[in-house]
């Protein structure tokens, strides 16, 4: 079995240190919210209709921006059924590297591909590498278990109502096995992140000791 699990990688590639302290003290357990905006995913055809529906949800942006965003999606994405109403959800993956949950298999016309639902806000294009680490990892696992070529994943914002179609393309790929050469080489604390805009919403910031920097200090 795989010795690492996908969010182990995601979190090499975020902050090696924090890696460190989830390994010791385990992993957190997944708190209410974060399921809701899991559940959120499996809800998109009901929000473009729902207008109380969409109101109640737990969506970041106005519900007019979140409904736009969607049905862009839906005209863009040729899953968008699968993605919409997928076959499978929270769907255990075991590949060579590593192992963990796809919360959906979607169908696509080159064969089902993974998808993970993230609670945060995405970036302007794309996703953040940390993420990006998490899909490769996913998709890796699944053409391990179905031996096939599985060349992208998708990644779902249900709170912005962005769904975005994400390649496995050389530059990801080569960002997964650094954060995997990362996660196999600690066996001790690593250096702590110079990039303390890290540190501030980190569970363990108080044990770590970084010392991030004020407003007042930074003017």
């Amino acid at each position: 079995m795989a010795d690492h699990t996908f969010r182990d990688l995601e979190t090499a590639a975020y902050c090696p240190r924090k890696l460190y302290y989830r390994r010791r003290d385990g992993p957190p357990e997944v708190p209410e919210d974060i399921e809701r905006i899991r559940r959120l995913a499996c809800e998109y055809e009901r929000l473009l209709t729902d207008d109380a529906a969409l109101l109640s949800a737990p969506i970041e942006p106005d519900p007019a921006t979140v409904r736009e965003r969607l049905r862009g999606a839906r005209e863009r994405l040729d899953a968008w059924d699968g993605l919409a109403d997928p076959a499978e959800t929270d769907v255990y993956l075991a590949g060579k590297d590593a192992r963990g949950m796809a919360h959906k298999l979607v169908a696509t016309g080159e064969g089902t591909v993974p998808s993970l639902v993230f609670a945060g806000r995405p970036p302007e294009q794309g996703v953040w590498e940390p993420q990006s680490v998490r899909l490769v990892a996913a998709a890796k696992a699944l053409s391990w278990e179905r031996e096939r070529p599985v060349e992208r994943a998708f990644a779902e914002y249900p709170t912005y109502g962005v769904v975005r179609s994400v390649g496995v393309t050389a530059r990801r790929a080569g960002q997964y096995r650094r954060a995997l050469r990362v996660a196999e080489s600690i066996d001790g604390p690593p250096a702590r992140t110079a990039n303390d805009a890290k540190c501030g919403p980190c569970d363990y910031r108080e044990q770590c000791g970084v010392r991030t920097r004020s407003l007042r200090s930074l003017l």
